[in-house]
C-alpha cells in the first residue's frame, strides 16, 4: 500500500535520443511531485523557506529505475514510508505507469531540516514534529519498511 501524492503526464522535453523518458527526470519528477508535496504538508517547502528561512536539503538518495517510460505516459507518485527524527527526514516513494499499473521507479531520501539564514542543521519546531507524527500515525499502515537504505541514519 501506499499514499498517493500526485500524478503527472510525462511531456515530449523529457524524452530523450531513447525514446523513452531520461533519467534526470525521474528525478525531476520526484522532487517536483513528491517531496515537494510532502514539503508542503509538514509546512517545510518554498513558503517557509521564504517567510521564516527554514526548509529541508536532501543529502542522500537512492533511485532504480525499473521499467521505461515513454511519451504521453501517465504516472502516480506515491509515497511508500516516511519518518523522521530531530533534524532528518526519510521518504521512500514509488512512480507508478497509470495504465500500465507498473512500477517505473523508486525514489529514497535523506534530507535535513537547515536554517538558511546561516546553513545550518536545526531541530524541527514542535509544530512541525507534530504534523509529521500525526502523518505517520495516520499513514503508518499503509507503509513498507522493506528494503530502505537510510533506516540507520536517523538518530531516534
Amino acid at each position: 500500500m501506499s499514499v498517493h501524492l500526485s500524478s503527472q503526464k510525462i511531456i515530449k522535453d523529457w524524452i530523450d535520443y531513447n525514446d523513452h523518458m531520461n533519467v534526470a527526470y525521474y528525478l525531476l519528477i520526484f522532487d517536483k511531485f513528491g517531496a515537494d508535496n510532502l514539503n508542503r504538508m509538514f509546512k517545510m517547502g518554498e513558503e517557509s523557506a521564504k517567510s521564516t528561512g527554514m526548509s529541508t536539503m536532501i543529502v542522500e538518495t537512492n533511485i532504480t529505475y525499473n521499467q521505461e517510460l515513454k511519451l504521453d505516459d501517465e504516472v502516480d507518485i506515491n509515497l511508500l514510508y516516511f519518518d523522521h527524527d530531530k533534524k532528518r527526514l526519510q521518504y521512500k516513494m514509488e512512480m507508478i505507469n497509470k495504465k500500465g499499473g507498473y512500477l517505473a521507479s523508486t525514489f529514497e531520501a535523506l534530507a535535513l531540516y537547515v536554517n538558511l539564514n546561516t546553513r545550518k542543521v536545526s531541530e524541527f519546531e514542535e509544530e512541525k514534529l507534530k504534523i509529521m507524527d500525526e502523518f505517520i500515525n495516520k499513514n503508518q499502515s499503509s507503509f513498507v519498511n522493506e528494503n530502505l537504505k537510510f533506516s540507520s541514519k536517523l538518530k531516534k
